[in-house]
């Protein structure tokens, strides 16, 4: 009798993903998807999103590439160049539509490099795939892996007992119990942010929690202030692992088109979205049934630009200053009464 099979060593595919942490998240249905035919693939990212794919089923290793930090220049692209040849790798996915991205692909001596026909290095490709105009942008990213139609997979973010337990340590800490709702006023684009987050946590009738990173702190700050006795400043208390698991505990996230709200989408938390320079059709919307998007439809200057600029160009930013406190606080109403009477999808 011959020997059984045995699972390779090293995977055979890698994936290379080093845009913003929302990007990562939604990478996550590729990752299942390839890795139902080829196994647990290697992830290349930045060290920033490192920690969200470490222990996803669909991952065997995340190989940390700070191209802006101690790993910018020649040299970081050299040594990585070479751990990535190392790998053995007999095919690489790029969803990150970068040169550098297809660049470190072709050192990996991978002979598939899969890629989309409109990047900048796509002539360096041997798989062209044309990037869906419309859709999610989760569907998008799948298009690489050219899925059957018994293929599917969810945003997901597998949180570990440890990750859900610091949580709930530093809710108790802070004396937040039972369902609170959590905010996510941040963004590193400045126009995306809506103006009113303080109003809305002191109208608020129940706890709230403000989540964010080390640079959301301040603005956070803020928000806390307007309603001290029960509004908690979670930013940058906590690491991003964490603050999904606190977000998972929470009975809704209000947040601008950021990062937190793909988070939401992968731990089950329903959302009310609030988007003002970009648009939900840009694909970066929620996927969640029962979740809540709000926008001014009703200016022609929107959408301005595909990420937000830093301000708004013509001075006025309505796409945000017109999305009303009552306009949120009814959405909040409106998605917690359904998620309470069982009217909207259940959690992961």
């Amino acid at each position: 009798m011959g020997a059984s099979a045995r699972p390779p060593v090293r995977p055979s595919a890698l994936v290379i993903q080093t845009a913003f942490l929302g990007d990562v998240v939604l990478t996550t249905p590729l990752l299942s998807v390839l890795a139902s035919r080829h196994g647990p693939v290697d992830v290349v990212t930045t060290p920033a999103a490192a920690g969200l794919l470490e222990g996803h089923p669909a991952v065997r290793s995340v190989i940390r590439y700070d191209k802006r930090g101690m790993d910018r220049g020649w040299g970081g692209f050299r040594r990585l160049g070479r751990e990535l040849r190392g790998g053995s790798y007999s095919r690489v996915y790029l969803p990150h539509r970068s040169l550098r991205s297809a660049a470190l692909a072709l050192w990996s001596g991978a002979a598939e490099r899969v890629g989309f026909a409109d990047a900048p290095g796509a002539i360096s490709y041997t798989s062209r795939v044309r990037r869906p105009a419309a859709g999610h942008e989760v569907e998008r990213l799948l298009a690489l892996a050219q899925p059957g139609p018994e293929e599917h997979a969810a945003v997901s973010l597998p949180l570990t007992h440890e990750d859900l337990a610091r949580a709930d340590a530093w809710l108790v800490s802070k004396g937040v119990g039972g369902r609170f709702a959590a905010l996510a006023p941040g963004s590193i684009w400045g126009t995306k942010r809506w103006p009113y987050y303080p109003e809305l946590a002191a109208r608020l009738d129940r706890n709230v929690v403000v989540v964010g990173g080390p640079d959301d702190v301040t603005l956070a700050e803020t928000i806390a202030a307007a309603a001290p006795e029960r509004v908690v400043n979670a930013a940058g208390a906590l690491s991003l692992r964490e603050s999904a698991a606190l977000i998972q505990r929470a009975s809704v996230l209000v947040t601008n088109d950021s990062a937190p709200l793909h988070l939401a989408t992968a731990v089950g938390t329903p959302i009310v979205a609030l988007f003002g320079p970009t648009v939900p059709e840009f694909g970066f919307g929620p996927r969640r049934g029962g979740d809540v998007t709000l926008g001014h439809a009703g200016l022609s200057c929107r959408p301005c630009s595909s990420h937000g600029p830093p301000r708004c160009p013509l001075g006025h930013h309505r796409c945000m200053r017109d999305l009303s406190v009552d306009a949120v606080l009814e959405a909040i109403a409106n998605i917690v009464s359904a998620e309470e009477s069982g009217a909207i999808c259940p959690r992961n």
